[in-house]
């Protein structure tokens, strides 16, 4: 696979709204469209206690580093950790300015409870992924705190989410490629999208915009 320019990475978090429906991704990071609900609000308020940048604090054996800028050329991302932790271990690797060897543990911040779908998953998977490619190093596992139930989830990496982050982004920067938006696909889930003024999914079902458009100046 050939690595992207810096010029062409995409957001890293677009990850999550690929996963729940890829018409919203286009809406938001190719015609850069965004309105707020409840969810969105809440979302940035838990991540503002996270996102302390340059933020190191040590505890014990433990290195936390706070909104960690990362990247990968080879997916094409760019993004930013809410935390890393990184572990004191034998077989971990050096960091400047500390002693001994770590090995790295990024750790997402969300807003309400563990989704169904993969997307908080996926995010940190493609995290795992920056982080390996940054370090050197192999990253097996990671973490998800969850602010509504107050609970920390342990994810391992796996084989077959990297396989999925590698073919979603993949998909994505040929959407983003050709500036192509993709029609919607309703469901449930459109009730809970913060794009449903934008993006109409009752009226895009049962018409395109351009006979839209056209009845109504036949009217």
């Amino acid at each position: 696979m050939t690595d992207y320019n810096e010029d062409d990475f995409l957001m890293l978090s677009g990850i999550q709204h690929f996963v729940f429906c890829r018409r919203q991704w286009a809406l938001i990071h190719i015609e850069q469209q965004w309105e707020e609900n409840v969810r969105t609000v809440e979302g940035q308020h838990v991540h503002r206690r996270a996102d302390q940048p340059f933020i190191r604090e040590k505890r014990g054996d433990k290195l936390i580093i706070r909104a960690l800028p990362i990247h990968s050329k080879m997916l094409g991302v760019s993004g930013i950790c809410d935390v890393v932790e990184f572990i004191r271990a034998n077989d971990g690797i050096a960091l400047a300015g500390e002693d001994g060897k770590y090995i790295p543990t990024p750790v997402e911040y969300k807003r309400g409870k563990p989704k169904k779908d993969l997307s908080d998953v996926l995010q940190l998977t493609a995290q795992a992924m920056c982080l390996e490619e940054m370090l050197l190093c192999e990253v097996k596992e990671g973490a998800i705190y969850y602010n509504e139930v107050r609970d920390r989830l342990k994810v391992p990496i796996t084989v077959e989410n990297r396989a999925q982050v590698k073919s979603m982004f993949r998909e994505m920067h040929s959407y983003y490629s050709q500036r192509h938006t993709p029609k919607v696909r309703t469901g449930p889930f459109c009730k809970n999208c913060s794009l449903i003024n934008v993006c109409m999914p009752a009226l895009m079902n049962k018409r395109t915009v351009s006979s839209y458009i056209e009845g109504k100046i036949q009217e």
